[in-house]
């Protein structure tokens, strides 16, 4: 009786035979790195609404997707003959055991503070290796994350060379400021006019805002998932609140609907509404 397939060879196996020019699917020989990019993006996020959830069974399913988004781009590349799902494991691996000598070799770090240093040397050694020149401090952060992330990474490490606030209470003047020349450029008159100077402000408020979610130690995507999440929850207690007293929400005032949106508050917090 022959061995049952670990579960990986099996992945591995349909995502071939879905990519075979002889009876494979139509959509999946269509794709290429480019159009699977975004797919890979919105699966991240999907295992981070699980977490976010603490939903472990729509996580597996989630980690899953994941993985096939690994697969699938591995297969693709081994059609090339640039590599194979193997190959991709096996750097991972290196690098984990290269990043980690303090577990896998005899180096130590009186704490995570200095542990992350280390991380980072041994990342710019990395690059250097590579051929890379830059010698920034900020070298390296790739220019594929989101933005409110990679503005997170480029203060993280100009905070490593000391240019950093002292604490939250100087970042939140700056929020402050940076809210004055946003009131300002609304003042100079039309947006349409005067939309590259307010995006350029608002860019500015975005950025100091992420800036004193890290002094905070908050999670920028998190604080902001869990902003979505109420504000839905929310609109939808509206909406329905509206819907019982026989007045769809479209047909109310500002002000009117300004009244739901705070019985809808109070409702949640087990006041009465």
């Amino acid at each position: 009786m022959p061995d049952t397939p670990r579960p990986i060879d099996r992945l591995l196996e349909i995502m071939s035979r879905l990519r075979d020019p002889q009876g494979g699917c139509p959509w999946d020989l269509e794709q290429d790195f480019s159009t699977i990019a975004p797919y890979t993006i919105e699966e991240a996020y999907e295992v981070a609404d699980a977490i976010d959830r603490n939903d472990l069974a729509a996580l597996k399913d989630e980690l899953g997707d994941l993985l096939l988004q690994v697969v699938f781009h591995a297969q693709m590349a081994t059609e090339q003959g640039a590599f194979g799902f193997d190959d991709v494991a096996t750097a991972i691996s290196d690098k984990m055991v290269r990043r980690h000598p303090h577990v896998f070799a005899d180096a130590s770090f009186a704490d995570a503070e200095e542990q992350t240093a280390n991380w980072e040397e041994i990342k710019r050694a990395e690059r250097e290796a590579a051929g890379e020149q830059d010698g920034s401090a900020l070298a390296g952060i790739s220019r594929g994350l989101p933005e409110w992330q990679r503005a997170l990474k480029l203060q993280s490490r100009a905070a490593r060379t000391g240019f950093d606030w002292p604490g939250p209470e100087p970042v939140i003047a700056k929020l402050h400021e940076e809210i004055g020349e946003v009131r300002a450029e609304f003042a100079r008159g039309a947006v349409e006019a005067n939309r590259e100077r307010l995006q350029d402000e608002i860019g500015d408020l975005l950025f100091v805002a992420a800036n004193l979610a890290r002094h905070a130690r908050v999670d920028v995507g998190a604080a902001l998932r869990h902003a979505n999440l109420k504000f839905e929850r929310r609109f939808r207690a509206m909406e329905a609140l509206a819907e019982a007293d026989g007045t769809p929400l479209p047909t109310l005032s500002l002000e009117q609907q300004d009244g739901y949106w705070e019985r809808a508050k109070r409702i949640e917090r087990g006041q009465p509404g």
